[in-house]
Parts: C-alpha cells; sequence; structure tokens
C-alpha cells in the first residue's frame, strides 16, 4: 500500500477445538499473527497468558476477545481455523463485539499427508461450521481466495492484502464525511442524489453554499505566509506559466480555505461546484485546488457530484492511490477497445505522462459564460500507462443502490485532446457501455491507476450490500476479472 493508505488495526479469532492439537493450534496462531505483522497489520489476539494457548474455544474466552476488540475498534476481523475450530465462540465473539465490520475465514493446511498415527486439524470441516454459524447470526464474511492454506503462505499474504483493501473501503466509507461545496449546476440531472439514503449507508453530506467557499477564499490576503507558501508550492506542482499569477493566487487561497474548513469538519473527501459560477464569481477554476487535494489523498468530484466523491473515496481507499472523476467520453474511431478517459483538467498531476501545466477551460471561455481571463487554473496532461480501475456508484430513483466496476490499461495514443486524458483499452468496452447505459449509470467514473476490481466488488457487493455489475462477470459471487493486463 502507499503512503495514502493508513496502518490498519484488525482483530484475530483462533479459533481451537479442545478434541484436537493445542500444540498445532498454537503453532498456526503464531505463523498467523506472525504472517499479519509482516503485511503491515497492528494484530488484535487473546495472548497465551489469557486463554488456552491464546486461542479462543468456549463462551469466557469468547468475551474476553469480543472486548479486546471493542477496546481496540478493530476495523476488522480474520477467523482461522487453527483446527476444526469451535464455531460457536467465533459467533460469540463476534456478536459480543458488536462492530459490524468485515469478516475474513480460512483454515489452516495439515501438517502433512495423513497417516493413523498423524494428529490431525481437519480445518475444512471446521470451516464449514464456522461459515453456517456466521450466517445463522447474519454475520456477512469473506472467504479467502486459497481457503485452506499454511499463514506462511504466499496466498495468504495476497489474501490479507485484498482483505486490508475490503476493510479500509467498507469502514472507510462507512464513516465517511463528504463535502459537498455549491449546488450541483442545474443542467446536470446526473448529479442528483438522495441524501438521507446517503445517511443510512454511513456517510455523511456537509454542506457549504459556493458563496461562503467564495467568500472565505477572497478573505485571505494575497501576502498571507500561508497563501505564499501554496503559490510556491503549485508552481513545483505544475508549469504555471501559461496563466495569470493572479489565477495562481487566486487557487492558493481557495486551497487554503478548503483545508482549513476540512480540518475543521474532519472531510474525507469533497464534491464541488465547480463551474460556472466559480469562474464568474470568483475569476479562477477550482480544478487546481481540487487536483491537489486529490494527489493528497482527499478526492475532489466535479459538478458537486458527491456519488462521484463516494465512488473517488472508494476507489484511492481500495488502491492506497490518488482517484480521479473522469467522463466516460470518446470511442476511438479505429479501435473498439479504446475510450477516452478525459476530464477539464482536475486528475492528480500522479497521473501525468507528459509535464503538468495550468491552462484554460475551453469550454468555458469559448461559450462566453466567463472571460478566458477568469477560465484559468485546469491542469493538462497526458495520463501515463498504467493499469486502471473503473469504479461508479449510483441510486435508483426508488433508493436502491448500485455500483459498476472495469478495469483497463491507460496506453499511449497519438490522438490529442485538450484537459487531461488517457486512451484506456477495456476488454468487452461496447458490451460495458451498454450495461452502464441499460443499468443508467451516470456520466462520471471514478478512476485510480491499479487494479482493484476484487476489492471493491467484496467491499460493495458483499458488504454494503449494493447491486455490482460489470462487463464480463456473469455470476455473483468473487470478482476476478479474466483478461490479465
Amino acid at each position: 500500500m502507499s503512503a495514502l493508505a493508513d496502518r490498519i488495526t484488525l482483530g484475530f479469532i483462533p479459533a481451537n477445538r479442545g478434541f484436537f492439537s493445542s500444540e498445532l493450534a498454537a503453532k498456526m496462531r503464531k505463523q498467523t499473527v506472525a504472517a499479519m505483522e509482516k503485511s503491515g497489520i497492528d494484530v488484535v489476539v487473546p495472548g497465551e497468558d489469557q486463554t488456552e494457548v491464546g486461542c479462543v474455544q468456549s463462551l469466557q474466552e469468547a468475551e474476553l476477545c469480543a472486548r479486546l476488540f471493542r477496546e481496540k475498534n478493530v476495523r476488522g476481523i480474520v477467523v482461522g481455523a487453527v483446527n476444526f475450530g469451535d464455531e460457536q465462540s467465533v459467533a460469540w465473539t463476534i456478536r459480543k463485539a458488536g462492530l459490524d465490520v468485515p469478516v475474513l475465514i480460512f483454515g489452516c493446511q495439515e501438517e502433512e499427508v495423513l497417516t493413523m498415527s498423524t494428529p490431525r486439524r481437519d480445518a475444512f470441516c471446521g470451516l464449514l461450521s464456522i461459515g453456517d454459524v456466521l450466517r445463522q447470526i447474519d454475520v456477512k464474511y469473506t472467504v479467502a481466495r486459497r481457503p485452506i492454506c499454511f499463514p506462511s503462505d504466499e496466498a495468504f499474504a495476497a489474501d490479507l492484502d485484498w482483505f486490508v483493501r475490503v476493510c479500509r473501503v467498507v469502514t472507510g466509507v462507512k464513516n465517511a464525511r463528504y463535502a459537498q461545496i455549491g449546488a450541483r449546476p442545474d443542467a446536470f440531472w446526473t448529479c442528483r442524489y438522495n441524501e438521507k439514503q446517503l445517511q443510512r449507508l454511513g456517510a455523511t453530506a456537509v454542506v457549504m453554499d459556493l458563496s461562503e467557499a467564495i467568500a472565505g477564499a477572497n478573505a485571505l490576503a494575497d501576502d498571507d505566509p500561508e497563501v505564499e507558501k501554496l503559490v510556491a508550492a503549485i508552481g513545483c506542482y505544475a508549469d504555471v506559466s501559461a496563466v495569470k499569477p493572479q489565477s495562481v493566487v487566486r487557487s492558493a487561497k481557495l486551497e487554503l480555505f478548503l483545508r482549513r474548513f476540512q480540518e475543521t469538519n474532519g472531510i474525507d473527501a469533497f464534491g464541488i461546484q465547480c463551474w460556472t459560477s466559480i469562474q464568474a464569481n470568483y475569476g479562477v477554476c477550482s480544478c487546481t485546488t481540487m487536483s491537489r487535494l486529490g494527489d493528497e489523498g482527499t478526492p475532489c468530484a466535479c459538478e458537486s457530484d458527491i456519488m462521484g466523491t463516494l465512488s473517488m473515496h472508494a476507489a484511492m481507499l481500495a488502491s492506497g492511490s490518488p482517484a480521479g472523476l473522469a467522463d466516460w467520453n470518446n470511442l476511438h474511431n479505429e479501435d473498439d477497445e479504446l475510450a477516452n478517459i478525459w476530464h477539464c483538467g482536475v486528475f492528480p498531476a500522479s497521473f501525468a505522462k507528459t509535464p503538468p501545466r495550468l491552462g484554460v477551460q475551453e469550454i468555458i471561455a469559448s461559450s462566453g459564460a466567463a472571460s478566458y481571463d477568469d477560465s484559468q487554473a485546469t491542469i493538462e496532461f497526458v495520463a501515463r500507462p498504467s493499469p486502471l480501475t473503473l469504479f461508479r456508484v449510483t441510486q435508483d430513483p426508488d433508493c436502491g443502490w448500485h455500483a459498476a466496476v472495469a478495469e483497463g490499461a491507460f496506453e499511449d495514443n497519438p490522438a490529442v485532446t485538450f484537459g487531461g486524458y488517457g486512451w484506456c483499452r477495456i476488454p468487452n468496452l461496447q458490451r460495458l457501455y451498454r450495461d452502464v447505459l441499460l443499468r443508467q449509470f451516470p456520466h462520471h467514473v471514478a478512476i485510480t491507476q491499479t487494479h482493484v476490481g476484487n476489492v471493491l466488488w467484496e467491499a460493495f457487493g458483499n458488504y454494503l450490500g449494493m447491486n455490482v455489475y460489470h462487463a464480463t462477470q456473469d455470476t455473483p459471487g468473487l470478482y476476478t476479472p479474466r483478461v490479465p493486463f
């Protein structure tokens, strides 16, 4: 994970059963803790002096383990059948902890080929019982992609990485605070959303009129030391030679105001009314500010698109790297699997192959909605070749939740346009286009430069209860891309 991904705390239930070897159980407990710590996880687990060999197999041990999880506010729980495992103590631990977090279950492999004298684990049989009781108490759980393994296996490390990302997405979205700065543009019905349904999901919308942001930015002095510091930082972030110095100053002042608002209000991501009022009334595009915040881990969606904000936030949590918001745009005339993934100039500069530079929002300026001088500070570049995940959450008119996920790759192409963009190859693109049209997805899609479709599929399809779609996914369950990149 990148620096944008915080260290995570997970609970571990080493599920023991007294009829089986406590020595083998203790061995697998130790290996699992070591594997989790090697993966950068802070592990909460009963100590060897607190329960029988540090495992869980009784009501009393389950209550102790649940208390530890509550005290540390774990963001996910790993259940390991270190031998057959006691399903009731697993269920009781999770129920008493009451944390409503993702749960990963796996079982430990036998030590050797079985003989009449070999100590047995029978972990898969026990894992079936654990899964069944979790279903009975209505606890959703994730199954490791290799359900039976040794914790020291590379496959287990990969499963832990996947599960950690799922936990970040689920707990992050459920507890998020999204700032809506200004109303959506009137023409963009596609950016409508149901704020009450968002709250029921767990996320909170924090709303501020755009006039307050403009007034707050205008109240800052041009020679404020913090403003001057941001002006210098913007000059290092992108080539500013093609825009007026005042456009850079205005971008810096808007950024400082939003940073302070974020700190005061605990904001995780923004949806900003980025046109055309801010150009007409403040004299600059918000793109530079939004790009810079996004590059640091605070995604910013255009056009006050709060469902786009949620989608970006989830993509960033899944990947541990910046997310952008793009238009599903032009199909390449000569290639049915190549799409232009574009926006006016708000992508994080870390996406760039060509040197980022500040430019003019040509659509606004050429239409006369604002002057060219007041329509500056878009971030323009061509995206570097990379894997790409595309993700979008939407609500239907009956308050149902839906998500679409696709994976592809940015690649070099001689076709050019303005703003920030890349040419992305997406397998089954025509089928995907048809699917998002029939399932009524809007024109914005979140992007992040790595493949995390598995994470988003599991987080939103399993734990957040949404209908998740993918152009090549025919059956529900674990999402696995069929075409590798």
